[in-house]
């Protein structure tokens, strides 16, 4: 008898996703990350990623094989999330490989939030008392879609009336630049050029040279002051800047390095250029140092250290102009040891070595150019038993604004006529962002280029004010120049009482915030910063402050 009648059905397994299994620590960490702010997720790629390894594969070794080549693929695509710049730029800052152990280890450190390691701490602790109980990859997939939802653009019926951020009204900036309509990269590109192509029009008119009574210009460069740092450690009111005769307010560096930042103080005499342009040869006009020789100031170089990281000292006679032999310092004793282990003078040493020296000279009229990397990240204090340690900015600051500050009392008291120009280089990146952790200066943010600049007219006859006069327009180099310009050009008319002092700063340049480092370009339009990082095309509003 047949028995086909009665054979039970072929079993059939019900078919089923793949759980994601430990790749939910993943995802579930981007999502909740991505919600507070501190990962800029790239939704289709993380899409691509979690729908990849849903797949279901019945072979072990397939399975092996995807995970092999998913891993590399996830980490990297982590980095990409974050703020941060791309890889190749954090091991771009000059001299990097100059760098002391020391050093090395302390900005390895500052790559930990310690805030975002306890949660995700707790994140691993959910999911191993969650995992019996629930489907954690459904919620993986769920918090993946939800914020690819978020990130999709709202329709534009059910958009805030007058927008926000790039499309915002025009005339937000207040730097008086062009506008070329709402922030996209046509429009920011023909910023950019339009800025640059206004810049190679302008130069500072010196006056002839005169017979008026002789004074110095000392030019004091800072390295890592912006006005942030003083904020960040409650220096923002100081003897030094408090006792200026002029301040600017709103002055932009231009980049945030050291090189770059000495080579667009001298040629302050012109327009603003481009990053690579620095390094293209330009006219004796445009060279501060250069134009102050020829009305018969003798140039001079001092620092505080050797010059030689990252070619410094090249840079000041290749591309500055300034050619003068550095004041001897080796007789000095070590105040700190830099971040590349090399030795570092007090300023106070240096500067009052160069005032005697000052004073035994016959020479008329001397132009001063000063550089001190004493608030360098990365620096260590010498103790009295001659051994390097740690110091904080705060310390540091205190003692270099301290010594400038005493300087400018030492001239004073001496009588020497003389205008003295703080100008910082660039922050030292105190607080750091999203994008950079404290201490980086790879992108010149506003917080970084955004530095103090202080003029004092030492014995010029200048009447009391109670205070600095305000330079609150956004300004650059140029307007130094042209200041320098105006003082030699009101120090001939007499009698001295009755010079308009005040008028000295009507109608300074103002030059709108652009800054370049080699590998980004930021600029302000509309009162917002926008970035563009070397090798993009793209600009991307830069997040500034921290999650």
């Amino acid at each position: 008898m047949s028995r086909a009648g009665t054979a039970p059905a072929a079993a059939s397994t019900p078919w089923a996703w793949p759980d994601l299994g430990g790749w939910n620590l993943y995802f579930l960490s981007k999502v909740i990350l991505a919600w507070m702010g501190a990962l800029d997720l790239h939704i289709l790629p993380n899409l691509l990623l979690l729908a990849a390894l849903l797949v279901p594969l019945p072979w072990r070794g397939a399975r092996i094989a995807r995970t092999v080549v998913a891993i590399p693929v996830a980490v990297a695509l982590y980095y990409q999330d974050t703020w941060w710049p791309p890889f190749e730029r954090l091991l771009a800052q000059p001299g990097v490989l100059d760098f002391s152990a020391s050093y090395w280890l302390e900005l390895l450190g500052r790559f930990i939030n310690w805030q975002m390691v306890a949660l995700l701490a707790l994140l691993v602790c959910g999911y191993w008392l969650l995992k019996p109980w629930l489907r954690v990859t459904t919620l993986s997939v769920l918090g993946m879609l939800g914020m690819a939802a978020m990130a999709l653009p709202l329709p534009a019926g059910l958009q805030f009336a007058g927008g926000g951020g790039a499309t915002a009204a025009q005339g937000g900036g207040g730097t008086g630049a062009p506008r070329g309509g709402p922030a996209n990269n046509e429009t920011l590109n023909a910023y950019l050029a339009g800025f640059y192509q206004q810049q190679a029009g302008l130069k500072t008119a010196f006056p002839p040279a005169h017979g008026g009574t002789p004074f110095d210009v000392i030019i004091l460069n800072i390295c890592s002051l912006a006005w942030s740092d003083l904020d960040e450690v409650g220096l923002r009111h100081n003897p030094l800047f408090d006792g200026m005769d002029v301040v600017f307010d709103d002055f932009n560096s231009a980049t945030s390095y050291s090189g770059p930042a000495a080579i667009r103080l001298l040629r302050a005499s012109c327009g603003q250029t481009s990053h690579t342009a620095l390094f293209d040869p330009v006219p004796a006009q445009c060279q501060l140092f250069a134009n102050l020789q020829a009305l018969g100031f003798q140039n001079e170089l001092a620092m505080n250290h050797d010059g030689h990281f990252d070619d410094f000292i090249g840079d000041l006679t290749r591309y500055g102009g300034l050619a003068a032999t550095p004041l001897p310092i080796e007789n000095y004793p070590r105040a700190l040891i830099a971040f590349d282990k090399s030795p570092l003078r007090r300023d106070s040493d240096v500067l009052t070595g160069w005032l005697k020296r000052r004073q035994a000279e016959t020479t008329g009229q001397v132009a001063l150019f000063y550089n001190t990397i004493s608030l360098h990240d990365g620096n260590r204090i010498v103790g009295a038993d001659g051994r390097a340690m740690a110091s904080d900015y705060k310390a540091r600051a205190q003692m270099v604004l301290g010594d400038l500050d005493g300087f400018i009392d030492a001239l004073e008291k001496n009588g020497r006529r003389a205008v003295v120009v703080v100008v910082p280089e660039h922050g030292a990146a105190l607080h750091g962002d999203r994008m950079q952790i404290p201490g980086m200066r790879e992108i010149p943010s506003p917080s970084i280029t955004h530095v103090p600049v202080g003029v004092k007219l030492v014995g010029m006859g200048i009447p009391a004010a109670g205070g600095p006069r305000r330079v609150t327009a956004p300004s650059s180099y140029l307007a130094i120049s042209e200041l320098v310009a105006r003082i030699y050009a009101l120090n001939a008319q007499a009698p001295a009482d009755g010079r308009n002092w005040d008028g000295l700063l009507q109608g300074l340049p103002t030059t709108p915030s652009v800054s370049e480092n080699e590998g980004a370009k930021v600029i302000d339009y509309d009162g917002r910063p926008w970035l563009q990082l070397k090798g993009s095309q793209t600009w991307t509003p830069y997040p500034e402050d921290k999650p």
